[in-house]
């Protein structure tokens, strides 16, 4: 990182791919092994330009930084360096893997060395750490999060480079770092420290006037770019310069004529290290200010009683863990209120099991010394089978303050009042736990600034007045293994690191759990780490493993679960059962059965109190553990016929509102008219872009639901609708994005129809894999889908995809140069498009079959051909289809060398592709723009638009794609006199098509013969 983002595995540099993919390994292994999540990642590498299909293109990346870090990983093993961390992911490294560690152990060590006095061993620290650096860092990586990084990186490397500078000048190696600072103040002209020390190493060498001369430039360039003058040290240096001061010579220092003192034995400090003299006793302050006549005030009151200071906290954890940034907000939060703001007031909420008593207990206590008056605590037991009562809670505080119970109030508002009187000149703390809501907390808090309070509870408390609201998450995944390991024991955690990283993943990071788990594995001294995760990864039996003495995360959840109505009740057992990621207010509506009205409302008030997560606007997920709960009440409680019903409703919604997204981004196309009506309302969108973000944001859940149908023993018309969902869900095969969830899944519904003959769902999932095997260039198994798929047509008689089938066999006889055949396969397919009345799918056979007519030499056939599908199209008014008419009749023009015509459609449907995000097609159009500017011998535009094409075919993985960009990047560099650049192009290609077994290879190896280039 000190340099190009670079790696290496057993000693050979491995190819880490696009400078997108770099940028997202950049980032991981700046956050040191801390989790990132999706949206973390998407805004540091894209910022506010990130594409709509962001979060499906970031996990195509994840997925292949996964296979070049553990190439021999098979696909069924977890990854053990680059792991998925909850919703996020972290990459997890060896400490001394990663130069920019290396680099920052070594200015460590090098400090530590000057501080014991060992300046020559200190100054080839920091040149060994120098030595890292190989350029500038993170080259090759890009963003705003690598962009700001970058410049950090490149401060912390001067700065060092300075501290360097200072040894060597306290070495008295002046005249040896005189050539290095001439350099370095070239490089970095503004930079005072480093012109100061140029100045105190020519002066040392007898060089007064170079000294003052470089005073002289470095003001002068501060005057020009800054409009400033020299600092204070620089000028005050600069008059010592002028006075001959002695003491700019160089002498040794004290530490350097004699040896470095033994380290102090462990256990004892230094009194000057603390700050204090030596032989000083040490002496106790108050902080309290003392005023004249303060002695006759005391001596007035030495006959009252002092009030007691009650300190009621529970004792704090002793193993507390984590929670930095929390505890750092509590104390800022808690401290920092000033009399105009009022008493502090925090309010902390969070899941059951989540730690928010620990943390509110150890800030309290951490707050001992501001709060000197003492600590009040209560468990109010919001979530039990009787909540205290606010009055009882005021009497016991009232006696803890003293008061006598036989004058303690009767009346809450009157206890309430004596209880703010009594606190009114007093600093104390008060800490009201497992509240239920605002109304059994807002007597019990005190009136005056110089108090503060916390409050716990699983609501949010939104309606208490003045409060300041803290929703504590899971623990990071490094802290709650450092829980894990403090509990189960330090040793055996660390041996088994991997394994016990698993652990608490599927603890879901909650705190309640990790300690649940570990102390049963310290009360089992024959068991491993890893004997826990296939106990825990049984989803059904997950729970009761987290069960030890008292403690039980199921009784934890129990308690917020009893306090719900009927109805949050009833959603919160259905919306457990869906597998998706998360859910939208619609979807969840179709689940429940109820208005999008009702439903938010019960969805927010199950947020309200902590048993579902909002992540975004109008999205909302369980947190794991919550959803096996909530699973098991759905099962105790729900009959299985309710529960499949639900699940049907919800993949209803799905294909309802797929097939519309499809009728729109495929405007023309009949098929989604012609698929299953779910009978349930769904989306409705206003224009194609809308329907496709839609798409993208709904992939996983839809992905989840057809692959929970699929392996549950389906219904006839659960199997038809999951197949007819993949079908619509087509659109999202032009992002590139979600080629390994199509095959999983039509493989899933495949299996399935299969197991009951349902042929029909059978031959639509076989259609959608030839498609999705055609865009991975694997023609051959694409073919067979079709021909498969063909096959169960005929014996069904369904045919509405017949026309794609035939089209996607001419369009694989074509990339194969049968063009013969291909043209044949397209009159099938247009016959079959006009069976059905599908007038864009007659202009789909014009437009394709146009190249096979230019490759059997038929030009004029072939542009009419283009210029007919285009027409069609056109009339129909379908934009994705003049678009995609357009880049077919831009290759036939270009290759007639009609080449400004042909530039125009294909920049016009370039611009339709980017702005759908459609990067399958950018990268095929960017191929061809680059191949029709070479043809114009305008060689700087071809190769701009080559290497457009080559960084998105890498993006998407899509090999056939980057194979073409390289042939045609190769060809530009070629005219451009970049012999050996393009020579490499061509046999990076010729690997690609040779690997695949395209008819492309023969045409690159003649051209490598003939042209003998690269060699």
């Amino acid at each position: 990182m000190l340099g190009p983002v670079q790696a290496w595995l057993s000693g050979r540099e491995v190819e880490l791919g696009t400078p997108l993919q770099r940028s997202i390994l950049a980032m991981l292994l700046l956050r040191e092994g801390r989790a990132v999540t999706p949206m973390e990642m998407i805004d540091a590498i894209w910022g506010e330009d990130a594409p709509p299909r962001a979060l499906g293109a970031l996990r195509t990346y994840v997925s292949r930084l996964r296979a070049v870090l553990e190439p021999d990983r098979s696909p069924r093993m977890r990854p053990e360096l680059l792991t998925s961390v909850g919703r996020g992911y972290a990459l997890r490294l060896a400490p001394d893997a990663l130069d920019l560690a290396l680099f920052e152990r070594s200015v460590a060590a090098a400090e530590a060395r000057r501080k014991a006095g060992d300046l020559p061993g200190a100054a080839a620290t920091v040149r060994d750490a120098l030595a890292l650096w190989s350029g500038e860092p993170l080259a090759g990586a890009l963003g705003p999060y690598i962009e700001s990084q970058r410049g950090r990186l490149v401060e912390r490397r001067i700065g060092v480079v300075e501290s360097l500078m200072e040894l060597d000048l306290q070495l008295g190696r002046h005249a040896d770092v005189i050539p290095e600072l001439i350099a370095l103040t070239a490089e970095h002209p503004l930079r005072e420290r480093l012109r100061g020390q140029l100045m105190l190493a020519y002066y040392r060498c007898g060089r007064q006037a170079e000294a003052l001369a470089v005073f002289s430039d470095t003001r002068r360039a501060l005057v020009e770019e800054l409009g400033i003058d020299p600092g204070h040290e620089l000028s005050s240096l600069h008059q010592r310069i002028l006075g001959a001061d002695p003491r700019l010579a160089w002498a040794p220092t004290a530490q350097e004529r004699r040896p470095a003192a033994p380290p102090a034995p462990a256990g004892t400090t230094d009194r000057r290290e603390q700050g204090g003299a030596p032989h000083t006793p040490a002496t106790r302050t108050t902080g309290e200010t003392t005023f004249p006549g303060a002695e006759s005030a005391e001596a007035e009151h030495e006959g009252f009683q002092e009030m007691p200071r009650p300190a009621q906290l529970p004792a704090a954890v002793s193993d507390f863990t984590g929670r930095r940034q929390v505890v750092n907000r509590l104390r800022t939060l808690l401290t920092s209120a000033t009399g105009s703001e009022g008493m502090p007031v925090a309010a902390v909420s969070g899941i059951g099991g989540v730690g928010k008593t620990a943390v509110a207990v150890h800030v309290a206590h951490s707050l001992h010394d501001v709060f000197p008056d003492g600590q009040l605590y209560a468990d109010l037991r919001g979530y039990g089978k009787e909540p205290t009562a606010p009055e009882s809670v005021l009497a016991a505080f009232l006696r803890a303050l003293g008061i006598p119970v036989d004058i303690i109030p009767d009346g809450l508002a009157e206890r309430g009042a004596l209880f703010r009187s009594l606190l009114a000149d007093r600093q104390m703390i008060v800490l009201l736990d497992n509240a239920r809501d605002a109304e059994q907390v807002e007597h019990l808090l005190p009136g005056t600034a110089g108090c503060a309070a916390i409050i716990t509870s699983r609501g949010k408390l939104a309606d208490l007045p003045s409060a300041r609201l803290l929703d504590l998450e899971v623990m990071e995944p490094d802290e709650a293994l450092t829980l894990f390991s403090a509990v189960a024991g330090a040793e055996r955690v660390a041996a088994e690191r991997p394994a016990a990283m698993d652990v608490v993943a599927i603890c879901g990071f909650l705190p309640l759990a990790v300690r649940i788990v570990a102390a049963r594995l310290a009360a089992r001294p024959s068991w491993t780490v890893a004997s826990l995760v296939p106990r825990l990864a049984d989803e059904r039996r997950r729970l009761s493993e987290m069960r030890i003495g008292h403690l039980a995360v199921d009784a934890t959840f129990s308690l917020g679960y009893g306090h719900l109505d009927p109805g949050q009740a009833r959603a919160f057992r259905l919306l457990s059962l869906p597998n998706g990621p998360d859910i939208g207010i619609q979807a969840a509506s179709a689940v429940l059965s109820l208005s999008m009205i009702e439903t938010e409302d019960i969805l927010e008030s199950l947020v309200d109190v902590s048993l579902l997560e909002a992540p975004a606007p109008g999205r909302y997920r369980f947190h794991d553990l919550l959803r096996l709960f909530a699973r098991k009440q759905a099962e105790a409680t729900e009959s299985p016929e309710a529960g499949a019903l639900a699940l049907r409703r919800l993949l209803g919604f799905y294909l309802t509102s797929a097939q519309a997204a499809h009728r729109l981004a495929y405007e023309g196309s009949v098929i989604s008219d012609h698929l299953v009506s779910s009978g349930v309302p769904g989306r409705t969108f206003a224009g194609a872009d809308e329907a496709v973000t839609w798409l993208t944001v709904e992939a996983e859940a839809m992905f989840a639901i057809i692959g929970q149908i699929a392996e549950s023993g389906p219904s006839a018309e659960a199997l038809s609708s999951a197949a007819d969902l993949l079908v619509a869900m087509e659109p999202l095969l032009e992002s590139g994005a979600y080629g390994r969830e199509f095959v999983s899944r039509t493989g899933a519904v495949i299996a399935a129809a299969q197991a009951v003959n349902d042929k029909v769902s059978e031959l639509r999932c076989r259609y959608v894999l030839g498609r999705v095997l055609f865009g991975s260039n694997r023609m051959d198994d694409a073919e067979e889908q079709f021909r498969a798929a063909l096959d169960l047509a005929d014996s069904t008689g369904d045919h509405i995809v017949r026309g794609e089938i035939y089209n996607g066999l001419a369009v694989v006889a074509g990339r194969r140069r049968r063009h013969q055949d291909a043209l044949a396969l397209f009159d099938s397919a247009l016959k079959a498009y006009q069976d059905i009345g599908a007038a864009a799918g007659e202009a789909l056979v014009a437009s394709y079959s146009a190249r096979d007519h230019l490759g059997l030499g038929n030009s004029e056939e072939a542009i009419a051909a283009a210029h007919r599908g285009l027409a069609i199209f056109t009339e129909l008014g379908s934009e994705p289809g003049m678009a995609r008419a357009r880049y077919q009749l831009g290759i036939v023009l270009s290759r007639v060398g009609r080449l400004t015509e042909a530039v125009v459609h294909h920049a016009e449907c370039l611009d339709f592709f980017r702005a759908g995000g459609q990067k399958v097609w950018e990268q095929r159009v960017c191929t061809r723009l680059a191949e029709t500017f070479i043809a114009a011998e305008r060689y700087k535009d071809a190769a701009r638009y080559a290497e457009q094409a080559l960084t998105l075919s890498r993006e998407i993985g899509h090999p056939y794609g980057e194979a073409l960009s390289l042939t045609v990047l190769g060809r530009a560099l070629t005219g451009l006199g970049s012999v050996r650049r393009s020579g490499d192009c061509f046999k990076r290609a010729l690997d690609i098509f040779t690997r695949l077994g395209s008819p492309e290879a023969d045409d690159l190896r003649a051209l490598l013969k003939l042209d003998q280039v690269g060699d």
